[in-house]
């Protein structure tokens, strides 16, 4: 199975514009769109998703918790039970938007710090999972987590995930910047090479970690992002001929 790209989008707000969402989306295979928690509101919203049916692209809705102030990486103590119905929301919103334009969503990717918290805590992972299952969408995630048995036990597909322009601490754990700089594109295509061909990654203490994955996410808000996700496909496309 081919591996694809996938990018978190539609992560403005109102008036405010972030990420080169025009300029990015040739380059992937699925678009995460935000659905109002962390950014985007209805026009934003629909814009993402006009965009991406207009590519050709699959559609997912990029959930979070409810953090706009913090671009949803704050880490906020929300009940399962709350981040279940948060999801649900979040999808539900988007599920409309796409049906809008005659498209259904394909997956969901959750945005930000509870994707870590999540893959330390199995209720927060099966929280996730549910919501997924709800609307019988796959679930991006991190292998070898409480994403995957989370998704195995309530019976949702899972597709495991490989993050290109973000480090690995040395028990697999993501490094998240609060806020973004310019990606070391030339350091992000050797890692996402190496994981493609190899399986695995390095850490950013040294450590060799092995890697499974059938998705590769970049992100949109950092400023070279368009030049990332030109060298990712490039990446990808050559390591799969």
């Amino acid at each position: 199975m081919s591996v694809t790209l996938n990018c978190d989008m539609g992560e403005g707000y109102g008036n405010w514009r972030f990420g080169d969402d025009a300029g990015i989306m040739p380059f992937i295979d699925c678009a995460n769109i935000a659905c109002g928690f962390h950014a985007g509101d209805p026009m934003t919203m629909m814009r993402a998703v006009e965009l991406a049916a207009r590519e050709g692209k699959r559609i997912g809705a990029h959930p979070s918790l409810p953090d706009r102030e913090g671009f949803g990486r704050r880490e906020l103590r929300l009940s399962p039970e709350e981040l279940r119905a948060a999801f649900i929301y979040q999808i539900g919103a988007l599920a409309g938007v796409a049906r809008a334009v005659g498209k259904d969503l394909s997956h969901v990717k959750p945005h930000g710090i509870i994707y870590g918290m999540a893959a330390r805590d199995m209720a927060l992972a099966t929280a996730m999972a549910e919501a997924a299952k709800t609307f019988d969408l796959p679930l991006f995630g991190m292998a070898g987590t409480f994403h995957e048995s989370a998704a195995r036990a309530v019976e949702a597909h899972f597709v495991a995930e490989f993050f290109a322009d973000l480090s690995y601490g040395p028990a697999g754990e993501l490094i998240i910047p609060r806020t973004q700089s310019a990606v070391d594109i030339e350091k992000a295509a050797a890692r996402l090479d190496r994981a493609v061909r190899e399986g695995k990654v390095e850490a950013v203490d040294g450590t060799l970690l092995n890697v499974s994955f059938q998705t590769v996410c970049i992100h949109s808000d950092p400023p070279n992002a368009r030049d990332v996700a030109a060298a990712m496909r490039r990446v990808l496309d050559t390591a799969q001929r």
